[in-house]
């Protein structure tokens, strides 16, 4: 149930990174999640693209673009390490998407939400974390 929102203000993104940073913010979500590589999984890493009118995102410092990753996982799906490396490759990815260098990485900032076990559903079913814990172990991908 992995999900990443990016929330960037319209314009933020080069042509070439608009169409492709949605898929590689899946995949690093899934990489450091630690899911296993198969269709089932890839299937239930969704990625949102937020854009933003002109002007409904400042700080009071400039007006250069700021963009926001809300990333929501089950809770106890990232160890600590889990959590800095995905931080890290989060911010590469969108930095690349905007045609911007890692000296801009202050602009990036990464939310992490962890979703309490029973509090998520899907199908119709409340979907718990060892229920993904044991498809993922056995390969899944049905």
């Amino acid at each position: 149930m992995p999900m990443i929102r990016l929330t960037v203000p319209a314009g933020a993104l080069t042509a070439e990174g608009r169409d492709g940073v949605q898929a590689e913010l899946a995949r690093v979500l899934l990489c450091w999640e630690g899911a296993p590589d198969t269709a089932f999984f890839r299937a239930q890493a969704w990625s949102y693209l937020l854009e933003l009118p002109e002007g409904a995102q400042v700080t009071a410092e400039d007006g250069q673009p700021r963009f926001l990753a809300e990333v929501t996982v089950p809770a106890g799906a990232l160890s600590e390490r889990r959590k800095s490396g995905l931080v890290e490759d989060v911010t590469k990815v969108i930095l690349a998407a905007a045609g911007l260098g890692q000296s801009e990485a202050l602009r990036v900032w990464v939310l992490i939400h962890e979703q309490a076990d029973g509090t998520w559903g899907a199908g119709g079913s409340v979907i718990r974390y060892a229920d993904l814990k044991a498809l993922a172990a056995g390969g899944a991908d049905a």
